[in-house]
């Protein structure tokens, strides 16, 4: 991998870790409604993984999907003012942080219901393969979905139809309150094995590692049609969600956290490649930039009119 792109992919992951803490503090002072669940720790997979999507390609998240659809190239601005539940959201304040959609991103939508975005995302998987313009679908679900009776149904029909989505776990450790081992009596490599589709674990903690999985699996799949797993070991540093006090994980897990940080792993690994401490502070001021911006407009932005809370609700019939 070129310089150039493992630069690349350390800005959206710097991007998404500034966003995130941005919005914890917005959080705390009592400007975003509703609940916030960040993605602290977990930034190299979506980063790894869209690097290689293109536009015509669709994703589709989970209720952690701030990360998911920032990489996927959402407008920024548009970002913030959602989840502040402003007017120039990118749902017009009307979707929040749980329910963050963009279509002409290929972002199906952020979904506050565990495993939902996967029926969503085989369908989306269906209706590439009958264009047949070579584009595929991504689901990204957590640990915590594994025993979903959808997941075994859309790992079957995607097979049978051979179907070309990828479906990526990000597994780290934690279905909401209690570990992953606690929740599921087999593991997704034999379910993949079990259904006949192909899959690939690798540390979602090095986005090297996921780029360079996912963008194999994605580049067999565009030639032809099938599903495939990648399911990507990585680490949720924050609680369940923003006010989780997280009594329930040891203490020395929590204090271990930042060796495992991807964004410091990732700046280590530019720096032994040449990138120089320059570089990767002006990386850093571009970003904070952008999020400042992003910020200033999205509490500047007014709140929806009360008049239009059924707006694109219902189809209007025609007469």
């Amino acid at each position: 991998m070129k310089l150039k792109e493992r630069a690349d992919l350390y800005r959206m992951m710097l991007l998404i870790r500034r966003s995130e803490e941005r919005l914890q503090k917005l959080f705390a002072d009592g400007m975003i409604p509703g609940f916030l669940h960040l993605s602290i720790g977990q930034e190299a997979v979506p980063a790894g993984v869209s690097s290689a999507l293109t536009e015509d390609d669709t994703v589709s998240s989970n209720h952690r999907g701030h990360g998911h659809t920032l990489a996927k190239g959402v407008d920024l601005n548009g970002f913030f003012a959602e989840i502040l539940g402003k007017a120039t959201g990118l749902c017009k304040g009307r979707g929040g942080s749980m329910h963050v959609a963009d279509l002409s991103k290929g972002m199906l939508g952020a979904n506050g219901i565990v495993a939902a975005g996967l029926p969503i995302t085989t369908g989306s998987a269906l209706a590439h393969k009958m264009q047949g313009k070579g584009n595929i679908a991504v689901v990204y679900f957590g640990d915590g979905a594994l025993a979903e009776g959808v997941l075994h149904e859309c790992l079957n029909i995607a097979k049978l139809w051979s179907l070309p989505i990828l479906f990526v776990c990000e597994n780290n450790g934690w279905s909401e309150f209690s570990p992953t081992e606690r929740q599921l009596a087999t593991s997704l490599d034999k379910l993949g094995k079990a259904f006949g589709i192909t899959y690939k674990e690798v540390d979602g903690n090095i986005v090297d590692e996921v780029a360079g999985a996912a963008g194999k699996l994605i580049t067999g799949m565009r030639k032809a049609a099938s599903p495939a797993i990648l399911e990507c070991r990585t680490t949720r540093v924050r609680g369940h969600f923003e006010g989780d006090r997280q009594d329930y994980r040891d203490s020395d897990e929590l204090a271990g956290l930042d060796a495992r940080d991807p964004i410091r792993l990732a700046g280590e690994t530019l720096r032994e490649a040449g990138l120089t401490d320059e570089a990767l502070a002006e990386i850093a001021a571009d970003v904070e930039a952008l999020i400042e911006a992003a910020t200033e407009a999205a509490v500047a932005a007014p709140l929806p009119e009360a008049g239009d809370i059924l707006a694109d609700v219902y189809t209007r019939a025609e007469v």
